[in-house]
């Protein structure tokens, strides 16, 4: 007979389990034949031999005793000592409560972690008034490879000797007002490629009818130092510098990144590095002539900066 663990029995079931169990029957045969487990067996003769047939009967299933809420004066409490910053046991000393009180009144308030004591900032969006008012500058490491990686082709055949082949730096800038944006492939990110494209997007923007005012750029090494501070003095523009380990101050470089990467650099599965390189023209073309950006109302960046036909004609050609 297959033995049912979770049967349920009567209150005559159980008295005939009972009865067979004080027949001298073991337990495994009794179990076998009412269905039951052997531990089911025990259970309800322990109960017969400790309570007589009483004890057979059906019992509420409501726990002997019942959790009651933390009054909210002691929530209270809890809420203003946390927020002092006071860790879970100094509080559950200082009210004399237990831990497991204190860890559930924090938890169901959302201060478990003490960083949930300092709310992050509101984003603060903006945008300059007219183009060139700001300019926003960036770079992304990108490695290099001779191949299709494995993560496209599924084949990890033979990758090892395709390691090592190094890297190579997206340097990138994007007007705050319009969007318009202007990216070039280097071989690093020191102070010399970081003028030479700091010179030639700003050509790109005055080809655009841009004059570039403002430019905004990270902590890194090739940004603070003085060859660059100068060019950018000569240039008659003023730079700025983000707050350090606060990425989203340079948002719109960051999303720009982004969006690079994903229409981009991961577009597609490119035979080499060169490749790809190839297609970064194409892809900024896109950007600024036909992408709908969310950013300025679904129109694209080029249409923002007021340049009649033949202007842009000139552009295009």
């Amino acid at each position: 007979m297959n033995i049912h663990h979770n049967a349920r029995l009567t209150p005559s079931g159980r008295e005939r389990l009972v009865r067979l169990a004080q027949s001298g029957l073991s337990p495994k045969a009794v179990a076998e034949t009412m269905g039951v487990c052997p531990k089911t067996v025990g259970k309800w003769v322990a109960r017969f031999d400790a309570e007589g047939a009483a004890g057979l009967q059906d019992r509420s299933s409501r726990p002997h005793r019942l959790q009651r809420p933390t009054p909210a004066e002691t929530q209270d409490a809890i809420v203003a000592l946390r927020r002092q910053r006071l860790n879970g046991a100094q509080i559950a000393r200082d009210l004399a409560v237990s831990p497991a009180t204190v860890s559930r009144v924090l938890r169901r308030h959302g201060l478990s972690r003490i960083r949930d004591l300092d709310p992050p900032e509101p984003v603060r969006r903006y945008e300059r008034d007219r183009p060139g008012e700001l300019i926003h500058i960036d770079i992304k490491k990108l490695g290099r490879f001779d191949r299709v990686g494995h993560r496209i082709t599924g084949n990890r055949i033979g990758q090892s000797s395709g390691r090592g082949i190094g890297w190579e730096y997206l340097h990138l800038a994007i007007d705050d007002h319009s969007r318009l944006a202007y990216s070039e492939i280097h071989p690093d990110e020191q102070r010399g490629s970081c003028l030479a494209f700091l010179f030639n997007a700003l050509r790109f923007f005055r080809r655009h009818g841009i004059r570039v005012e403002r430019v905004m750029t990270d902590n890194g090494a090739a940004f603070r130092s003085r060859r660059y501070a100068k060019a950018l003095r000569w240039l008659g523009i003023v730079h700025k510098r983000t707050r350090p380990y606060t990425p989203k101050t340079n948002g719109k470089a960051e999303r720009f990144v982004q969006t690079s990467l994903r229409e981009w650099a991961y577009a597609r599965a490119y035979e080499t590095s060169d490749q790809r390189g190839q297609a970064l023209a194409a892809f900024l073309f896109r950007y600024n002539w036909q992408r709908p950006h969310k950013g300025i109302n679904g129109t694209t960046p080029i249409s923002r900066l007021g340049l009649n036909e033949d202007n842009l004609l000139r552009l295009h050609i």
